[in-house]
């Protein structure tokens, strides 16, 4: 179930962060993401708590599909960026906004 579920969350052209609302570095990624030009359903927090799964069963299955199981878990389009420290490394090397254009997620 947890398979189906993120698979469905990840596409192309669009960023989806899964998160838990009490993780600090969740709230973070929210903060600066939300701080960017997206077009109207190109981002999406997806709040594993909230799912009805189990939320470790989620975390399993990111370790399996990106080799970590923390939170935030980034996705640009079909690609795991990795979590906060990885989103803020790419925005102070000026690596975000080009890859977001790139895939088409902002306006």
């Amino acid at each position: 179930m947890a398979h189906e579920f993120v698979n469905s969350k990840i596409q192309p052209g669009k960023v989806v962060v899964f998160i838990k609302p009490t993780c600090p570095f969740c709230k973070r990624t929210r903060e600066l993401l939300s701080q960017l030009p997206f077009k109207q359903g190109s981002l999406e927090f997806v709040d594993i708590t909230a799912t009805g799964d189990d939320a470790s069963e989620i975390q399993d299955y990111f370790q399996e599909l990106t080799g970590a199981r923390t939170v935030p878990r980034v996705f640009i389009g079909k690609d795991c960026i990795g979590g906060w420290t990885d989103l803020a490394n790419m925005q102070q090397r000026g690596e975000l906004l080009p890859r977001l254009k790139q895939t088409g997620a902002l306006e």
